[in-house]
C-alpha cells in the first residue's frame, strides 16, 4: 500500500455504513482510492460544481453571456454562480442588493437552469447530460431534480470530473480560471456549516477556500483550493498548488462527523503526496 492508500483508509473509520474516495492527478489518473467507487451517491450541493460547468459551457457556446440579466433585477447570470444575486436560499424573496452579501443560495442554482432552458430552448437536466457527462463519459451520473442539489453520481465519474478541472476540455483555461477566482470580492456571507466568513470568497459556482477558517478542508490545503461541499456527507476539492483533486462520498448527512472527518483526510493526502 502506498501512502495515500493509507490516507484514504481513514474513511473506513468513518461513523456511516458507506464510503468511497480518490485522488486524482493533474494528468488525470487516480492515485488512490477506497471504497466501492461505482456506487452511487447523493451529492447534493456537490451538484452545483456541475451544474456550473454546464453553464460555463452555455456562457461559450453563445447561449448568453455572464453578464444576460438573470434572477432578480439588476442580476445576472454571474450573479446566481456566485451566490451574489440577493436571492433567499430557497425562494423567490431578495434578501438584499446584487453584488452586495453573499448569501448561499439554491434558488439561484434553480433559476439559473430555469435561464439555460430558455435560452436554448433544451431541458436543463438533458442540457447537463449531453454537456458534461456524456462528453466525460460520466454514465452513471444524473440529475434528479433541483440543479442545486440533486444529482447522483459516483467517485469514479467525480474522478473523470475532477480531472477535467485541472486540464479543461469542455472549456477554456481562461474560463476555469475565471470560474476559480474571486467573483465580487470584499463580500462577507455564511458558509454552511461553519458559520459567518469576511469575507465569504466564492468563483462562480465553486467555492475557494482562501483564508477562511474554520472550514472543511485542510489547513494544509493552499489557498488557491476550490470546490463544492454537500449536506449529503460529500465533497470535492482541487489544489492546484498541490496537483490534486480529493473526492469523497458518503451516506450519512453533514455534521459535527464531517467537521471533524474531512480535514484531517486532506491533511493526510496532502502529507503523503
Amino acid at each position: 500500500m502506498t501512502a495515500l492508500d493509507d490516507a484514504l483508509a481513514a474513511i473506513e473509520t468513518w461513523p456511516v455504513d458507506n464510503a468511497a474516495a480518490a485522488v486524482v492527478s493533474v494528468e488525470g489518473a487516480v492515485l488512490a482510492a477506497q471504497g466501492d467507487v461505482s456506487r452511487p451517491f447523493r451529492l447534493a450541493s456537490v451538484t452545483k460544481p456541475l451544474t456550473a460547468y454546464a453553464v460555463l459551457i452555455s456562457v461559450e457556446e453563445g447561449v448568453f453571456s455572464l453578464d444576460t440579466p438573470a434572477g432578480p433585477e439588476g442580476s445576472t447570470v454571474r450573479h446566481l454562480l456566485a451566490h451574489a444575486s440577493g436571492l433567499d436560499m430557497t425562494e423567490d424573496v431578495v434578501r438584499a442588493a446584487p453584488g452586495t452579501r453573499r448569501i448561499y443560495s439554491n434558488r439561484g442554482f434553480e433559476v439559473l437552469a430555469d435561464a439555460v432552458t430558455e435560452h436554448s430552448g433544451i431541458p436543463f437536466a438533458e442540457y447537463l447530460d449531453e454537456a458534461v457527462f456524456q462528453p466525460l463519459g460520466m454514465s452513471s451520473s444524473q440529475l434528479q431534480g433541483s440543479p442545486a442539489a440533486a444529482a447522483v453520481s459516483t467517485v469514479a465519474d467525480l474522478c473523470r470530473f475532477a480531472a477535467e478541472l485541472q486540464r479543461p476540455a469542455l472549456i477554456s483555461t481562461q474560463t476555469l480560471a475565471d470560474a476559480t477566482a474571486v467573483a465580487f470580492p470584499g463580500l462577507y456571507g455564511v458558509l454552511p456549516g461553519y458559520g459567518i466568513q469576511r469575507p465569504n470568497d466564492w468563483g462562480l459556482g465553486f467555492e475557494l477556500r482562501d483564508g477562511k477558517t474554520p472550514h472543511w478542508t485542510s489547513a494544509a490545503n493552499s489557498p488557491a483550493t476550490y470546490g463544492h461541499f454537500g449536506q449529503s456527507g460529500t465533497f470535492l476539492w482541487v489544489d492546484p498548488d498541490a496537483g490534486v483533486a480529493c473526492v469523497a462520498l458518503a451516506d450519512r448527512d453533514f455534521g459535527p462527523w464531517a467537521i471533524e472527518a474531512w480535514p484531517p483526510l486532506s491533511d493526510a493526502v496532502l502529507a503523503a503526496l
